[in-house]
């Protein structure tokens, strides 16, 4: 048997895709130190900080590629985590003192929820991607202050770096650029802010970001009705809200006050999506209604609103969330990230968003 050598190893990573940028990992220059003995191999895959924790699916291919290659009987497969330390030419004046709401961003559109752990967060940042798809410049903005889980979500990880000034920069991965607490504090601290402190945050997550150039914004605002909310429809023109529920009646009658709520600050509701709408068996193709029946469709009948879509109960958006590979990217096949496509392209058409190019 020919002996293994690295050429045979760059070879079968050819194939291994990085989702976040449609590149393999060779292309990418991500592969190095490669080292083969006998039948075994070890490489290292090398990324930006904050994409380290969602580079496990691609760590995990690229081991299999790896030990994929006849003759190989063990693979080992680490990535570390490299920090850009080029200060950016971001620093230009012009990016550094212009507002976020009055100049960089067209258009803003707010995903909401009357109630917690419905799917609002998992719904934006599937969205978010979506939209990016669409080929659109799209910013991520965590307005859940005491809950932020988008980092996860989004799979990256680190504080922001500075952008010049008192700017630093919104991270990004799959193209989409985020800001939220989850970047600035600890994991296990609890944000226990006032309403005076909660705006204040707000506001420098908005003005004090070098967010670049957007076609849209996406926010995704706390459950409930409270401080942040309102506070986001006084500081920014919100081009309207996307409201996301599971059918069950209890999720229902938090969203009606939402709805109240969005009317009441003149924001238009753009249309609801229907989270966890029924389940599926793989084995025996029984479909199952698990909170319930069309609940979200009937009441956006009754208030004249337009139904989004419906995302199917999924183990897969789950799992996605948790490890940083949103199902959009994950599986694009499946039916949760073929409607997740639709919404955004329904959605670009709903709030007027498209891309535009930079003025001169």
């Amino acid at each position: 048997m020919a002996d293994i050598t690295e050429d045979d190893v760059i070879e079968a990573l050819r194939d291994v895709i990085d989702p976040s940028q449609g590149k393999s990992v060779v292309d990418l220059d991500m592969v190095s130190a490669v080292h083969v003995k006998q039948t075994n191999v070890s490489f290292a895959l090398e990324v930006p900080a904050h994409r380290g924790p969602a580079m496990e699916p691609v760590r995990q291919a690229a081991e299999k590629a790896a030990r994929a290659i006849p003759g190989v009987t063990s693979a080992t497969v680490v990535v570390t985590a490299h920090s850009g330390t080029a200060p950016a030419a971001a620093s230009a004046p012009d990016e550094t003192v212009e507002k976020v709401h009055e100049i960089k961003v067209r258009r803003f559109v707010a995903v909401a929820s009357g109630k917690g752990g419905v799917g609002k967060s998992t719904t934006a940042v599937n969205l978010a991607i979506a939209l990016r798809l669409e080929g659109l410049r799209v910013g991520l903005l965590d307005a859940d202050v005491y809950g932020p889980s988008l980092p996860r979500m989004l799979g990256v990880s680190g504080r922001p770096g500075s952008a010049g000034g008192d700017m630093v920069r919104p991270l990004e991965n799959y193209g989409v650029h985020l800001m939220s607490m989850g970047l600035l504090v600890p994991d296990d601290t609890a944000m226990i802010w006032r309403g005076p402190m909660v705006q204040s945050a707000l506001t420098q997550m908005l003005d004090s970001v070098a967010w670049g150039t957007l076609d849209v914004m996406i926010i995704d605002l706390p459950p409930g009705t409270g401080d942040i909310q309102i506070s986001l429809a006084q500081q920014v023109s919100l081009a309207g809200a996307v409201v996301v529920s599971t059918p069950q009646d209890i999720a229902l009658l938090d969203v009606v006050k939402a709805i109240t709520m969005f009317d009441k600050a003149e924001v238009p509701v753009l249309g609801m999506i229907q989270n966890m709408a029924y389940w599926s068996c793989p084995d025996c193709g029984r479909t199952d209604h698990i909170f319930g029946n069309d609940g979200v469709k009937g009441e956006a009948s009754r208030r004249g609103i337009e139904m989004l879509g419906e995302i199917p109960l999924s183990l897969e958006v789950r799992t996605g969330g948790d490890s940083g590979t949103p199902v959009v990217v994950a599986n694009p096949r499946s039916v949760q990230a073929k409607t997740y496509r639709k919404i955004a392209r329904r959605l670009m058409e709903v709030a007027d968003l498209q891309r535009e190019e930079e003025d001169a």
